[in-house]
């Protein structure tokens, strides 16, 4: 927090449920209310503001992204209740409006009474006055206007009195719609109990319900009303099946479209089974994104390169006859030896493409042999115990999210190893938070800090040598992390950027570390590793076509570098009057001419996409602008979509050529939707305990021998982390 800010304690008075989820700070004068889930200070709105922050209401305060379901929940029914408070007011306010008020000649006398005389109540007969305006006057005439006022409150509270036990009612046909919240939370449990029985019925995954489809479900289901009936099973496999797989194939004209202009990239993944099946997934990168097109089943020949050869060319010519011959410019596998002598024989055979392993199981390999090296290894170890302390113990961690302001501190990633450093970051990141978890009274007096781990977590955090390591293992490791996020991004093809962010990365553990015999012990892991990459003609070629990079060489461009565009100047053009043309506008794009020389021009080389800045300034040199715009729209890894759930071994086990049709047609259309997603993915925390990132961050929760083992948390506290956790501790 910014000097200046005094954190301010909560007192009890404040009994709104938002209060319990914010910190309060005072500067000078001024009250500021801080998210304990995502840090996000408000300086102002008061905690009105804070609950809709919390509850996801768009307008007066930004969606808080951390916040638990079941406090969102919680600050949606307050704010339902308080509008509940506002409808009641106003139709009290409508009741009172309605009643008849003393005419002006009454209040005419009243202000004409001495107010000061000695007042004798006297009896006035009912029936000489209007309903409702029965008053006490005084002898003189005067009206006593106190006596007045208490009588109208006491009128008002009993209409109070009647609108309490009455529902308001404010549709026209009398239907009762009253919002209060007990109520609502009535109803909302009920969808959610429903809900929850048909997930766990059939086993489907809980983030089933972090899908983009599941609240257009819940929308479509509530406007047709009660009673409405849900598909039957052969509807599923039939009508509804076929609709959407007409919708998925529909979009693939965007994706051909695109390959004719920008070309695109066979990805080629494998996955196997827990029963020892081999599958290989091919799909279609291009600037419209990532599209599914078929799977294989390759248990009998994932070894036999003869064989993977063969099918990877027939796979190729399949996908040429769709978005045009000579527009798949290559074919990403992984670096395996079978799969690099196929894709050396594929290339032979088909000479206007390329194959290439994939960059991201590269750095994946690097990250690996980083963790192995001694010294690494032992600071890793000693991280993961204590993230292992944290998560088996509901009640510590609930503790240090409190501290994290709901954060966790394990990050997973793409991969195991990947998630080694990034969780590694995560701490340092939270080093402050950690210090200041382990050094409360809080933690003190509770049992947890007695226990040998959590002793054992006392001295690692207290430990500046133990940070000191951490601190230089992030600086050398996310050079790293930073390329793989590049090369397998979704939004950004990553060929005019992979080339120099290795060297880059190369750099920045130099300037690291200083000392030639301890910089060079990791460029010899990344050259053994990424040897093939510094060799690829792609690589070299967007590094020359990227003008962030191009312009930025001091002297002369490397001859590897010029070599390498060369070659894919040879082999995406095969007419020779076209190769010249193009050799004579790369010494325009050298010299900076025409067009590539406007001070816009320079300023958006580093703001635009490459293959874009080609297509706004690359007129003058349509040939070379072409060639460029195809290359740099290339990605270089093989990452697609997880294909969890997705039953690849049920299409080649079934014998029944119908049913082998329908689950090939689920499958297509199940990847392809989940691919359709990245495009927009919703930003959902990914939970380091649930069985879904369990693969990558097994070293990080695996369970402690002296734990609790979530005796509680199992059955829905959970869902409270990130609260308070004061009474556990």
């Amino acid at each position: 927090m910014a000097s200046g800010f005094d954190l301010v304690p909560i007192t009890p008075q404040k009994t709104d449920p938002a209060w319990k989820h914010c910190q309060m700070f005072k500067n000078g004068d001024k009250v500021h209310l801080k998210c304990l889930y995502c840090a996000k200070l408000f300086k102002g709105g008061g905690i009105h503001r804070i609950k809709e922050h919390l509850a996801g209401h768009k307008g007066n305060a930004s969606t808080c992204f951390r916040v638990p379901p079941d406090v969102r929940e919680l600050m949606q029914q307050s704010l339902d209740g308080a509008a509940t408070k506002r409808r009641r007011k106003q139709k009290i306010d409508e009741v009172i409006s309605n009643i008849p008020q003393p005419s002006n000649d009454v209040d005419q006398f009243a202000s004409q009474g001495d107010l000061s005389a000695e007042v004798e109540l006297v009896p006035v007969h009912m029936d000489s006055l209007e309903p409702n305006q029965s008053l006490l006057v005084n002898r003189e005439g005067g009206v006593n206007k106190n006596k007045v006022r208490r009588k109208r409150q006491r009128e008002n509270n009993a209409i109070v009195e009647v609108l309490d036990v009455m529902p308001i009612k404010e549709s026209p046909d009398g239907a009762d719609v009253n919002n209060s919240s007990s109520s609502s939370k009535m109803t909302m449990d009920h969808v959610h109990t429903a809900v929850a029985q048909f997930l766990y019925d059939i086993g489907a995954p809980l983030n089933a319900v972090n899908s983009v489809y599941f609240q257009p479900m819940i929308d479509a289901i509530a406007s047709v009303g009660p009673h409405v009936s849900g598909p039957s099973y052969h509807h599923l496999k039939g009508p509804s099946l076929k609709s959407i797989l007409e919708e998925v194939k529909g979009d693939f004209s965007k994706y051909a479209s695109a390959c004719e202009k920008t070309g695109c990239s066979l990805m080629v993944e494998q996955w196997s089974t827990k029963t020892g099946e081999t599958f290989l997934s091919f799909l279609i990168y291009c600037s419209e994104g990532t599209f599914f097109w078929k799977s294989v089943d390759a248990t009998d020949y994932i070894n036999s390169s003869e064989n993977l050869v063969e099918v990877l060319r027939q796979v190729v010519e399949e996908v040429e006859e769709k978005v045009g011959v000579k527009n798949v410019l290559q074919v990403i596998t992984n670096g395996g030896e079978n799969f690099s002598v196929a894709g050396k024989r594929l290339m032979e055979m088909m000479p206007a493409m390329y194959w290439a392993p994939c960059a991201t199981e590269c750095i994946d390999l690097i990250l690996k042999d980083i963790a192995e090296l001694e010294w690494i290894s032992s600071i890793l170890e000693q991280a993961q115990s204590m993230t292992r302390f944290i998560y088996n113990n509901s009640a510590v961690l609930n503790f240090l999210r409190r501290y994290t302001f709901g954060k966790d501190v394990i990050e997973p990633g793409h991969s195991q190893f990947a998630t080694n450093f990034m969780t590694l970051k995560r701490m340092v990141d939270h080093k402050h938070n950690l210090q200041s978890m382990v050094t409360s009274q809080e933690w003190m007096d509770c049992p947890y800090s007695k226990n040998p781990a959590g002793l054992e977590m006392l001295d690692y955090v207290s430990s500046q040598s133990f940070w000191a390591s951490c601190i230089l293992i992030t600086n050398l490791t996310s050079p790293l992390l930073q390329l793989m996020r590049i090369v397998g991004g979704e939004k950004k093809a990553a060929m005019g950027y992979v080339h120099a962010a290795m060297y880059r990365a190369k750099e920045a553990i130099k300037k690291e570390l200083m000392k030639r015999e301890e910089y060079m012990i990791y460029w010899d892991i990344i050259d053994r590793r990424w040897d093939r990459h510094w060799h690829l003609p792609l690589h070299s070629a967007g590094f020359f076509l990227n003008p962030k990079f191009f312009y930025s060489v001091e002297g002369d461009i490397p001859v590897e570098i010029m070599s390498g565009t060369f070659d894919c100047i040879e082999r995406f053009v095969s007419d020779f009057k076209v190769q010249d043309k193009i050799m004579k506008e790369i010494n325009l794009y050298k010299s900076s001419s025409g067009d590539f020389g406007r001070k816009m021009a320079v300023r958006a080389r580093d703001t635009l996409h490459p293959a874009e800045w080609w297509s706004t300034y690359g007129g003058g040199c349509p040939n070379l602008s072409r060639l460029a715009i195809r290359i740099l729209s290339q990605t270089c890894s093989t990452v697609g979509c997880k294909n969890l759930w997705i039953p690849f071994d049920q299409i080649h086990e079934t014998k029944n050529c119908l049913e082998q049709q329908r689950l090939s047609d689920l499958v297509f259309v199940q990847y392809n939707l989940r691919l359709r997603n990245r495009k927009n993915p919703q930003q959902y925390p990914l939970d380091p305990i649930a069985p879904e990132t369990r693969r990558v961050v097994e070293d990080w929760v695996t369970g402690f021998d002296d734990c609790e083992i979530f005796t509680r948390a199992k059955y829905g506290e959970e869902e409270n982390i990130g609260d308070t956790g004061q009474n556990q501790l």
